[in-house]
Formats: C-alpha cells, structure tokens, sequence
C-alpha cells in the first residue's frame, strides 16, 4: 500500500479529482487531496486558470509544500495539470520521495533542480493531441524524464482532451481514464518503501 499527495487541476477539488482518488483508495492506498483553492471550483478551465494566476503558482506550490509537510516522508506524489507544480516540485526536493504520478503535465526537471532524483520513479499521462499538453511544451518535458530511465514512462492516450480523467464533463474519456487508473494502480502496487 502506498501513501499518496494527490493535488487537483486548475478546476479545483472537483468531484472528478475525488472520484480518481476514490478509485486509488479502493485499490487498497491511502490519498489526500488538499484544496489549494480554499474551497473554489470552476467549470470552465480559463476561469480556473485565470484564478490560479490571481492567487500566484508561488502560493499554490507553497500550500502544496505546508500539505505535504503535515505529512509522512515517504510519500508518492500526484497532480493533474496545475496540480503537476506542487508535485512534481515535491517528488523532486522533498527527501523520501517515493514517486510521481504526474496527469496532463510535466515541466523541465530544471525548474526544481538539476537532475531527477536516483531511485524515484515516476510516471507522465497525456493526450497525444492534447494542445496544453503537446504544443506547451510539456511533452517534449516528459519525453525528457523518461529518455534513458528504466523507472520512469510517459503514456500516451489517443485524443484531444486535456483533463480527459474529469468525469462529469464533456472531455472526459472512459476509455483512457480506466486504462489511466489501470497503469496508476500498477505504478502504486510497485512502489518500494
């Protein structure tokens, strides 16, 4: 069983991010789901990022650092599009990192440091045509971390969608959501603490 930090996309704590969680919770592990939105959601992805932007990535990236801190170490970190920063920064810097799950998004491993750190696996999801994914830059990025690493995938689900595991909404894709929660399932089974 594996502890999970799971941090939701720019729409906040959705009941899409709840239900992806839920579904790692039946599978037998442990996932928090801070709100770095302090109870807001949106249904419309410009609005979530434009509020995302008045509050500052500094300040959400700092609420997922203080969640994380209430926290065992030993942790796998999680995040869909907004909420790969906070995770992806964690599962970088934090000491005893167990892993990432990063959904939708992947920045340069430079942004926090100069290498991916030895012994954290990691796993990227995303649309092959998701236009924030792919002309963003956050594919070459994911190609990036897992060139040459034997812990580490990047996997590609056919669409166009961007926040394709949001149940409830018209971009949401059962298909490569199950298949997505399949191989996050799989990655968490794995995980060595």
């Amino acid at each position: 069983m594996a502890e999970v930090l799971l941090f939701h996309h720019s729409l906040g704590l959705t009941e899409g991010v709840v239900g992806f969680a839920e579904e790692l919770r039946r599978a037998g592990h442990t996932v928090h789901t801070p709100d770095l939105y302090e109870g807001r959601t949106f249904t419309d992805l410009g609005a979530g990022v434009g509020y995302a932007q008045e509050i500052g990535f500094g300040t959400l990236v700092a609420r997922g650092e203080r969640a994380a801190a209430e926290l065992p170490d030993a942790l796998v970190y999680a995040g869909f599009s907004l909420g790969v920063l906070p995770a992806q920064k964690l599962a970088q810097t934090r000491a005893g990192a167990l892993g990432a799950l990063l959904f939708g998004a992947c920045l340069p491993v430079s942004e926090f440091g100069s290498a991916w750190p030895e012994g954290v696996p990691a796993q990227v999801h995303g649309m092959d045509a998701d236009p924030f994914f792919v002309d963003e830059g956050d594919l070459a990025a994911a190609r990036a971390l897992v060139a040459d690493a034997a812990d580490r995938r990047l996997f590609l689900y056919p669409g166009t969608a961007h926040l394709f595991a949001e149940r409830g909404t018209p971009s949401f894709a059962p298909e490569a959501t199950a298949l997505c929660l399949e191989r996050a399932v799989c990655f968490l089974d794995a995980v060595k603490r």
